[in-house]
This record gives structure tokens, C-alpha cells and sequence, in this order.
């Protein structure tokens, strides 16, 4: 009697073993962390120079035909704004570039927590038209935003450089006579030079989408603009032409500022590519279906140029698609629902879609921003992402932090490395990042860094770093937001 009931124990303890091996592999507990290679390059030698833009003077006026109804698009180089700078070492950009961040965060969360004092803005019509593209160019060094595309202003065109901004709506430029006006590269635009310049009326519909709109003793509109960050710009709103590589549009709406102020060195202006009514996409609507997509490219490992295509074109029949979420106390920002966080092929616990969740009131959420540059999560969320990449890289050297990095790694005397991979699960689209995209140098010895940070803002923000290499595609009109691997070729 007591053999059978050994006998029946063992079975037992045998069949518990198998169903908790089962439920381990079920579970991939006892999967291995799946890892890919990074090739270390620490940060070089500027090897831009001017003649080795994207895009030269004449290339801008490449034609002046209409936009084929047939192929409504229009495509633009784009820059990083290191492009622009000389005579600066790569640590000096780079910490540059982490302090215009640190501002860039800053504002964007104060407009997000103000947000709802605001008025929800309305969205535009869609309609199919033309389209047209552009490369486009990072602006680094030239004030508030990362990346700047140059264009024509008025008729006949004078070219300068833009900031694009998906972070803000309102298109402005700075404009003769100043009152106060910061340096920048190209002569200021004269708006009495311009055959195509018009003011708006205070009793326009345009004038009253503006959200505190102004009028002058000529019962002109003004407009105002302030960024979180003490920047601003004040003058009369207008419509202009603006011209890309060739292709006109008419009648746009813009600020002709006489008085800006604040970290937008270098560029003439802004090109707003926000949510908002105001914005570039949304004014155009009719001619380019509310639709664009733009390319970043880490200038430092490719010579290929960064790009936006505006039009059908832009939307990369590759993408995947996460649906866009609309802030009704905030038209401007671009949101999508993060559902969680995968490194090394696993789940990172606690990572789950609570922690972005946009409420009622606004706050919270996540934003995609082509002027940010190091993705920002939550803290909660921050702190189990850092933690499983510190486990999954736990042979990698570790260095001391770096500005806001707490996760870095003396890479020096490697060619490549293995590190975990590190996928970013937005519903319907899953992203899955190349090495490059989080783990990057901070120095010319080989120091390499996590490139994602912490915030005790309720806002987080996927950033441009994260971006690179994907065609990020902002569908508007069909209420999304697309990514394509690969993308840039």
C-alpha cells in the first residue's frame, strides 16, 4: 500500500514538472534574449560642409510647372541642423543638442499641461489634390527646431531656411521692417518686395482661428505666438506664396513677424506641420489630402538626405499603422497609444498601456515630435525599460552617466557589439528599433548611451533619435499614424 502511494506521489511530482516546464516555454520564461549587432562609431568629425548640403540654390528652382494632378505629390530635402554649423566640434553639438532638448521637452509638456485652458481646435477638410515633397535638413544649430528645409517666400521667391515643427501649428516668418529680430542666415523678407503679400482682415475667418488674434489701427489681424521655452514672435498675419523646389502654393496663411524673440537663431521661420487649423497639412488639405511623411537619417552613418514628401506618395505602402487619439483640449499635438515595451524578445513587466493613458481632462499620453530628440517616458515606465536593457547588456562595460543618461557603456576598442533588441508596441504596430536608434555615442572615446530618458511630466514623447531610418508617415486624413522600415531608401 505505501509503494503504490510513493508510486502515485512520484507520478504526480512528475506531472507537475512537466505542466510547470510547459507553462515556462508556454510563457517563453526560459526563452533566450534575442539580441542584434551595433557597429560602433563613435561621434566623428562634422563632414558637412555648405557645398555639401542637400540641395543647392538652383536645385530649388529645379521648375516652375504645376504639381501634376496625376502624381499629387511634392517631396523636400530636409537638414539636421548640425548641417548648418561650422567650426564646432561633435561633443559641442551634441550637447548642444541635448540642451535644446531639455527646452523642447519643457515646452511641449507646459503646452500640455495648459492645455486645458485652451479652445479644442477644429479639424480641416479632407479632399484628394496635389501634393508636393522636400528634403529636409536638421537644424541644429539654427535655434528651435531639429531639422529645416529651404523654401521660397513671396513672388518672386526669396529662399530661406524653415524650421519644421509637428509641434506647433501656426507658419510664420520674420519680416522687414524689424522692431527686433534675431540673426539669421538669410536677408530678412521684405514683405513690399512681394508681388503675392497680402493682409488678412480682424474680421477674416482666418484671423478668428488664431487663438488670441490681434487687430491694428488698419484693421489688419495680428497674431502672437510664445513657446514654452520664453520664445515668441508678434506681427501681422498675412497670406503668402510659398514655393517648394518649383512647386507654388498660393495663399498661405502665415505671421509676417516684426518682432521674435528666443532660440530660433539661424532660420527665417517656421513651417508648423501640427494637428491644429492653422497648421501647414491642415491649410492644405485640399491640395495634398492632409496627408505627409518625412525621413530622418542619422547624418553621421549615411549620405542620404533626410526628406518630407506632402501628397498621396507619402503614405509607404510598407507602413505599419497605430491609430491617431485626439486631445480635444489640444489640437496640435500628434497622439498614438503605446501599449507596451519588448527587449530582448520579452514583455517588460509592468510596461502596460495604464501608464500612457490620455484622460478626460487631457493630460497624459503620448506624442510622436519630429523636434525632440531623446524619447521620454514616463518615470515608472522609464525605470522597468532602463532596468531589463541594463540586464540584457549586463557584458557590456559600463561607463559613467552622461547629461541626462543614466544607462551608458565604454564601448572603445570595438568594432560590434551585441545589445538586446528593443521593440515599441503602439496598438495595431509594432515598431522594432535598429541598434542605432537606442543606443548611441555621446563622445569620440566610444562612449555609447541608452537614448531614452525618464519624465515626471504626465506627457511622453517619442522622439527623432527613435525615428531614424523609418518613414513616419501622418495620414490625417484617415486618423494615422504609419511606420515603414526602411523607409529612407
Amino acid at each position: 500500500m505505501e509503494a503504490k502511494a510513493k508510486a502515485k506521489a512520484e507520478a504526480l511530482a512528475i506531472l507537475f514538472s512537466f505542466l510547470l516546464l510547459s507553462f515556462f516555454s508556454f510563457t517563453g520564461a526560459d526563452k533566450p534574449l534575442e539580441y542584434q549587432s551595433l557597429v560602433v562609431r563613435p561621434l566623428g568629425e562634422n563632414p558637412t560642409t555648405k557645398s555639401q548640403l542637400s540641395w543647392t540654390e538652383t536645385e530649388t528652382q529645379i521648375s516652375t510647372l504645376p504639381v501634376s494632378e496625376t502624381d499629387p505629390t511634392m517631396t523636400m530635402h530636409l537638414e539636421h541642423r548640425d548641417a548648418l554649423a561650422f567650426n564646432a566640434t561633435p561633443e559641442a553639438l551634441f550637447n548642444l543638442r541635448l540642451q535644446r532638448d531639455a527646452f523642447r521637452v519643457e515646452a511641449l509638456s507646459k503646452m500640455a499641461a495648459a492645455a486645458g485652458g485652451r479652445r479644442a481646435g477644429r479639424n480641416g477638410t479632407h479632399a484628394q489634390g496635389g501634393g508636393f515633397s522636400s528634403s529636409v535638413t536638421s537644424g541644429l544649430a539654427q535655434g528651435s527646431g531639429e531639422y529645416f528645409t529651404r523654401l521660397g517666400v513671396g513672388t518672386p521667391p526669396k529662399y530661406v531656411y524653415m524650421v519644421l515643427d509637428t509641434g506647433s501649428d501656426v507658419v510664420w516668418i520674420q519680416c522687414a521692417p524689424c522692431r527686433k529680430c534675431y540673426s539669421q542666415t538669410d536677408p530678412v523678407f521684405d514683405p513690399k518686395k512681394s508681388g503675392s503679400f497680402s493682409s488678412i482682415s480682424c474680421r477674416s475667418p482666418l484671423c478668428l482661428r488664431l487663438d488670441s488674434p490681434g487687430c491694428n489701427s488698419r484693421q489688419s489681424c495680428l497674431y502672437q505666438v510664445a513657446y514654452g521655452d520664453g520664445s515668441f514672435t508678434f506681427g501681422e498675419f498675412s497670406t503668402e506664396t510659398l514655393t517648394f523646389r518649383g512647386t507654388r502654393v498660393p495663399k498661405v496663411a502665415l505671421g509676417c513677424g516684426h518682432d521674435n524673440e528666443g532660440l530660433f537663431v539661424g532660420a527665417a521661420g517656421l513651417l508648423g506641420l501640427g494637428r491644429g487649423r492653422l497648421s501647414f497639412p491642415t491649410q492644405t488639405g485640399l491640395r495634398f489630402g492632409r496627408k505627409f511623411s518625412y525621413c530622418l537619417v542619422d547624418r553621421s552613418a549615411s549620405s542620404k538626405p533626410s526628406s518630407v514628401v506632402f501628397g498621396q506618395s507619402a503614405v509607404s505602402r510598407t507602413a505599419v499603422f497605430t491609430p491617431l487619439i485626439t486631445n480635444p483640449k489640444l489640437d496640435t499635438f500628434y497622439y498614438l497609444e503605446l501599449t507596451g515595451i519588448s527587449v530582448g524578445g520579452a514583455r517588460v513587466a509592468g510596461i502596460t498601456a495604464s501608464l500612457f493613458k490620455l484622460d478626460a481632462a487631457g493630460n497624459g499620453g503620448v506624442i510622436i515630435d519630429s523636434g525632440t530628440s531623446v524619447t521620454r517616458l514616463t518615470r515608472r515606465a522609464y525605470v522597468g525599460l532602463r532596468d531589463a536593457f541594463r540586464a540584457g547588456a549586463a557584458d557590456l562595460k559600463r561607463a559613467p552617466d552622461y547629461s541626462l543618461f543614466d544607462t551608458c557603456f565604454d564601448l572603445s576598442g570595438k568594432t560590434e557589439v551585441k545589445v538586446p533588441t528593443v521593440v515599441m508596441h503602439f496598438r495595431g504596430a509594432d515598431v522594432s528599433l535598429p541598434a542605432t536608434n537606442y543606443l548611441i555615442p555621446v563622445d569620440t572615446n566610444g562612449v555609447f548611451c541608452f537614448a531614452f530618458a525618464g519624465t515626471m511630466s504626465g506627457l511622453s514623447i517619442i522622439g527623432n533619435i527613435q525615428q531614424q531610418g523609418f518613414r513616419v508617415v501622418f495620414d490625417v486624413a484617415a486618423s494615422r499614424i504609419g511606420f515603414a522600415a526602411r523607409g529612407c531608401a
